[in-house]
Parts: C-alpha cells; structure tokens; sequence
C-alpha cells in the first residue's frame, strides 16, 4: 500500500509539498479571513503570460510567473480601498492575462507542453529550484505572520477599527499582495498556474468551518495542507493520473465531507465521509498490478509513432513504454506516474527529436533512473529547423530504425543479430512502401497535388513527393497555436485563387475550422490525414506503416476529387 513512497520521485513530490505547508497553510487563513479568494485564485491566472514570457525567452518560468504576479498585486494595490473596482480589475485579469498568454503561447513562441506543465503542475518532475523556492515562501510567510499578523487580523475583523486605533499604512496590506504573489508560484511546480486554490483556499475554508480560533485554524490548515498533498500524491500513482488534478479533487472532496458533517453534524455524516475515503482508498489500492516479464530490454520511447518503431525492431526481446497515447498532441504533454516510474526503470529512452519531446530529458533527469537516452532525429540529413515532423519521408525514418537497432544492441549484445535482423525486415517494408506511394503520386497531375493541412507538419512528405504546400488552417509546427482572423481570411482567398480541391483535417485535431473554411471555399474536408501521433488500435492509423499509407490514399483522392485512390501493401 506504501510502496509508491519508496519511489524517488515520489519522495520528491512529498518533499515539495511539506515545504509548501507552511506557506500555503497559513497563508491560507489569511486570504479565507480578508476574503481574498477571488483574488488569490486571479493572481495564479495572472501569471500565465509572464510563464509563457520565460518559457519563450529561456528565462526560469519562476522568474517569470513571479513578476506577473506582483505585477498584479501592485495593480490592484493601486486601486485603493474600492472593492467594485478592485473585483472588476480581478475580473478583468482572469480574461485578459489566459487571453495574452495564449496569443503568446500560440502566436510569438509557439510554446509546447512547458506551457501545459505550469498550468496545472508536475510534481513528478520537481527541481531543487522548486524546493529551494517553497521552503523560501514558507519561511517568508512564516515570518511575515509573526511580524504583520496583528495588523492582517485587525484588519480583517473591522477595517474600520483598525484605522481608528492607528493602523492607516497600506503596507501591511501590501506585503500581504506580495506575499501571495510569491505563493502562488511557488505552488506552480506542485499543481500548477490554474489550481493553486486547492493547497492556498480550500484547505483553509475547510478547517474553517470547524474553528473560529486562529492559532487552531492555522496550525490545522498546515497540516491538512500536508496530509491532502502526500495523500493526494498517493492516490495519483495508485489510479495513475495527473498529480495536481488529484490533489485538487481530493481537496474539494474533504471539503464538501466536512461541509456535509458540519450541517448534519451527526454520526451519519461522519459515516458517510468515512465511507468514501476508505472507497477512495480501497479503489486505488486495487488499481495498480504488474506482471513478471520475460523480456531482456525495458525501453520507454516518447511518442507513438517512436514506440511502434521500437517495437517493430524490438520483438518479444523488448518492454515498449509508450509515454503518448494515440490521438494525443506531442506537444501537450503532462507525465503520469507510470510515465516517471518506466523512465526510472528503463535501460533506454527513444525520442523523436528536433525540439519535439525535449520534456523527456528533464523527466530522465529527476526520474532517478540511468537510462541512455536516444535522439532519434540526430545525424539525419536534412532536418529542417523548427520543423520535427521529419517521419513524414520513410527515407528518414528508415535511418531511424538503424539507430534504433543499435542502440538496442548496445544493451542485450546477445540479441544484436535479432535486432539487426528485424530492423532490415522492417527497413524493407519501408522502402516498398515509399515507393508504391511515389507511384501514387505521379499518377495525379502535378499542378493538382496541391496541399492544405490543418497545421504545418506536411513539409517533409510533400518535400518527397512532389507536392506544394498551399497553406494551413493553423499556420505554425504545432497544433496547438490559435489563427488570427487575419490568417484564416488570407487562407480562405489563397485557396479560391489556387483552385485547391481539398483541405485536410487531421484525426488529432478538432475539425471544425477546417470544414468552415472548406465550406467557403466550395473545397472537400472529407479525407482526414495522421500527423503527430498514430491513432488508437483498430483505425487506419494505429501503425506508422498503416498511417502512412492512410496519408497517402487520402491525399490522392483528394487531390483528385475521389477520382483516383492510393493503395499500396504494408
């Protein structure tokens, strides 16, 4: 039942945590007695852009969130005493700061899953800047409350009173804007930009509705703080699932077990409360098996397409983690606890490559593991800057099954002939198949292989088959940026003029912009395309050799207005 406790990276996890309770808990009571709520959860949204601005520039995403943070509490500060205002500002900045963050995020940095990792936290993968920094905020707030405590609860009992009895300086309250400023980024790291209230609101409103006493409330609310996060750390390695969402949910939980306790306040509610931990409890301790394996090779590769590969090459003799599911953006990516625990476990980690999945090497980094790390993209010639989607040319993907041949081999020697072996097999494969769809190809007019994709991850395939590249619906390498109406206007002309038969969805991605502007344009959105990621087992996609036949067959009759097909053996 302990055993998730004896991984590193949990012990991390825990670590984090019991450096943030003190901060967080009491600084909690603070902004559940003051009111500050809405405030505390804005000031986590507020620093979204300033993560994003790091993230871009190469700066500490901390830094960055740190001075959007302040920046705000400086700016509601600035308001005064007016509350409309004040709750209009926060308002305001809830829209406007996800609002900037996105068109930096999507349009200046193309920012990839760092962005996602902030936003709702990885404490599988904390840093020693990360400890170092919550144990700085817990003893920041530990102090400010010694120092300033009178002055917040005068405060906020009666504003009023406290003026009359000399309390006029707005720095108190200040430094209290700042103080959760420097929480709120503490607590990104452990569940992110977008849910600090579960460690900062919820476990002091909880404890709240059991004692008026402040030194109780907050001694309980450190500890409740402590308790929620270990526990809420465990149960996301037991049912496998994002740790700052669990500990959040688990937070709203006890809260809504106490709320029911307090208002019935009888043994029943109690019961009942007891009732669903120990459902929790017993579900999650049923929820992780593991079976004994056979296999001399335990390999973690990143995206589908790279795990499909290793497996091709790696038989029975290899243990194939694959990180991404199908359907599932590379660029958005937050890690699982299985993810952590196969890379701690593993003798060697395959990656696309070419800035796709570089979230790999910090995960191989705090995983506690030893494993070799392999970039499948390095050496391959031609590789376009900023652009990773090179598997669309077999050619490469060839040179990538070599790599993953020996590197293998460099691991089980006893199998390198096996390993050599399935990789020419696998190799042959590719060739007859790069070949076919070059016939394909040549059969339909050049002037009418023109392409419009969903977004730019088509440069290499049309590169290798004679295609042109009209535009795309997204125009950047990653699905996840946003178009301007600026962008999608000057598509929607450049597709009339160039008389394009077809725009392409892709299977990852929602379809809608791309049959709206195919409606416009009188074009066919009907033959979809596999991209980043392979589909899920049974669809046309879930092998690298299937998707890239499904490609080709639709791009040929789209091309061709349903004229012609492409079917080439896999």
């Amino acid at each position: 039942m302990l055993d998730p406790f004896q991984l590193e990276f949990v012990q991390r996890g825990v670590l984090e945590l019991l450096l943030l309770c003190t901060g967080a808990g009491l600084l909690g009571t603070w902004i559940v007695l003051r009111g500050l709520a809405f405030h505390a959860h804005a000031s986590g949204s507020a620093t979204f852009p300033g993560l994003v601005l790091a993230d871009g520039l190469g700066f500490a995403a901390p830094l960055g969130a740190l001075a959007a943070a302040i920046a705000f509490a400086l700016a509601v500060a600035g308001l005064g005493r007016s509350r409309r205002a004040i709750e209009t500002t926060i308002a305001l900045v809830l829209v406007g700061a996800l609002s900037l963050g996105v068109i930096l995020a999507s349009d200046v940095f193309h920012s990839g899953s760092g962005i996602e990792t902030l936003l709702f936290g990885s404490l599988l993968t904390i840093e020693d800047r990360d400890l170092w920094l919550a144990g700085a905020a817990s003893g920041v707030t530990l102090l400010a409350t010694v120092l300033l405590g009178r002055a917040w609860l005068a405060s906020g009992f009666d504003a009023d009173a406290a003026r009359a009895l000399g309390l006029r300086s707005a720095l108190p309250d200040l430094l209290l804007m700042a103080l959760i400023a420097l929480v709120v980024t503490a607590t990104i790291s452990a569940v992110g930009a977008l849910m600090t209230a579960s460690l900062l609101v919820v476990p002091a409103a909880t404890v709240r509705l059991w004692t008026s006493r402040l030194p109780a409330w907050q001694a309980t609310t450190v500890l409740l703080v402590a308790i929620e996060g270990a526990v809420g750390l465990w149960l996301s390695v037991e049912l496998n699932a994002p740790p700052g969402a669990t500990i959040a949910v688990l937070s709203g939980g006890v809260f809504a077990c106490a709320a029911l306790a307090r208002v019935a306040r009888g043994r029943r509610a109690l019961a009942v409360a007891a009732a669903l931990a120990g459902t929790m409890a017993l579900g999650a301790c049923g929820s992780n098996s593991s079976g004994s394996s056979a296999t001399s090779v335990n390999a973690v590769a990143t995206t589908t397409l790279a795990a499909d590969w290793v497996r091709e090459v790696g038989g029975e003799r290899v243990k194939v983690h694959g990180i991404l599911r199908p359907n599932t953006d590379p660029h958005d990516y937050e890690p699982r606890p299985t993810d952590v625990e196969a890379v701690s476990k593993a003798d060697v980690v395959f990656k696309s490559g070419d800035g796709l999945d570089d979230w790999v090497d910090k995960l191989v980094g705090q995983g506690g593991g030893d494993a070799v790390v392999v970039d499948l993209s390095a050496g391959l010639p031609g590789l376009r800057k900023g652009d990773p989607h090179w598997w669309q040319d077999p050619r490469n993907v060839d040179r990538a099954t070599a790599s993953i041949a020996d590197a293998l081999a460099q691991v089980d020697r006893a199998h390198a002939a096996t390993f050599e072996r399935s990789a020419a097999r696998y190799r042959d494969r590719l060739d007859r198949l790069g070949t076919a769809v070059d016939r394909c190809m040549q059969a339909v007019p050049r002037p009418e292989r023109r392409l419009v994709t969903d977004h730019d991850a088509f440069s290499y395939f049309a590169s290798r088959y004679g295609i042109e590249v009209v535009g795309a619906v997204i125009p950047a390498r990653t699905g996840q940026a946003q178009p301007s109406a600026r962008d999608v206007a000057r598509l929607v002309n450049l597709i009339r003029r160039e008389h394009v038969r077809a725009v392409f969805p892709e299977h990852a991605l929602s379809d809608r912009l791309a049959r709206s502007i195919a409606r416009e344009t009188g074009a066919n959105a009907g033959f979809t395309l596999y991209a980043d990621t392979l589909g899920p087992a049974g669809s046309a996609g879930d092998t690298f050799l299937k998707m890239f036949a499904s490609n080709a067959d639709s791009m040929v009759r789209g091309f061709s207005g349903g004229s012609q097909r492409c079917r080439p053996a896999t």
